[in-house]
């Protein structure tokens, strides 16, 4: 037993600190380069703190694992908006802008929505089984080309170089491809690891990707976030967690689905029908709560629900 937990913990271990030097790498090429501080944050910043569950879920998806693929990222985003958002605001009370509730939080509800649709085919077209075929995929990366156009069309100030350290170019190359190196492989052991953890208690892929895998993978978004908080910058903090279940939905599942078509199971749905009810949740305590405010009772509350949906599905594992 140890042997397994251990292959997991380095699993995301070695996810977290190849998405750490693969950001720092090619931030710092990204900068040598010229590219606008903005590019480097959409792209460069986005794709490495989500290259955990995308590694992950390419792996379990590649290895014929399509409930661990799926409840990797369904399960992300559910922890990051009643896990991270709840201890957050449990903490002490986050102001939102105005943008961020009536227009980003709409569209991580709207991609919760889309991939539930998209995957409902018994129901919606009358198929034997309900998957996500490279249509779906292909329909999920149209949607995140027009999410970024949004976010660059909106973007009205450049973001600065500060905290992005500048290296030698053979040293930034180097930690990209250790990066890379370590994405790989700390996906693969984290897929195994998973994987037999589920069989040594008993319990299903599904189960331990919601909940372990899910919550490893979210660690860049917690860290980001939690430093986002302590500095007072809480705008930066709920646009990075829902910048993330966005980016998760559209791009990671986009990609996942057109590589190999992901059959998706019932419990999967229900998983994907509460992360659109937790992310309605969250605009209903920032919208209606009055003064743009998720307060500190709302976050307990987020932290109850939470509570509740892993005793839920434990008990239905």
């Amino acid at each position: 037993m140890f042997s397994v937990i251990a292959l997991l913990l380095g699993g995301l271990l070695l996810l977290y600190k190849g998405a750490d030097w693969l950001v720092s790498g090619s931030s710092s090429l990204a900068v040598r380069s010229g590219l606008k501080p903005i590019v480097i944050g959409l792209t460069v910043v986005a794709f490495g703190t989500s290259a955990p569950e995308l590694f992950v879920s390419l792996t379990a998806s590649l290895a014929g694992k399509p409930d661990l693929a799926i409840s990797n990222i369904i399960g992300s985003n559910i922890a990051n908006v009643l896990l991270i958002f709840g201890v957050l605001a449990a903490i002490r009370a986050l102001q939102l802008k105005a943008e961020t509730v009536s227009r980003q939080i709409p569209l991580a509800l709207l991609a919760s929505c889309l991939v539930w649709v998209l995957a409902n085919d018994r129901l919606l077209t009358g198929r034997t089984i309900d998957r996500l075929d490279m249509i779906d995929g292909l329909i999920l990366l149209a949607f995140f080309l027009v999410f970024l156009y949004y976010v660059l069309l909106s973007a009205k100030h450049e973001w600065g170089h500060d905290g992005i350290e500048v290296r030698p170019v053979r040293v930034s190359v180097l930690l990209i491809m250790a990066g890379l190196l370590g994405l790989l492989l700390g996906g693969k052991l984290t897929v195994d690891g998973a994987t037999d953890l589920a069989r040594l208690f008993g319990l299903s892929e599904r189960f331990i990707g919601l909940t372990v895998v899910a919550i490893g993978t979210s660690l860049p978004e917690l860290f980001a976030s939690v430093m986002a908080v302590w500095r007072h910058h809480d705008d930066i903090a709920i646009g990075n967690i829902i910048g993330s279940n966005i980016f998760n939905i559209f791009w990671i599942l986009g990609v996942s689905a057109v590589l190999r078509p992901l059959p998706v199971s019932p419990a999967v749905l229900s998983d994907i029908a509460v992360s659109a009810a937790a992310t309605a949740l969250l605009f209903v305590f920032t919208r209606y709560g009055g003064k743009m405010l998720l307060r500190r009772w709302q976050g307990l509350a987020l932290l109850v629900a939470y509570g509740c949906y892993l005793a839920v599905s434990f008990l239905s594992r």
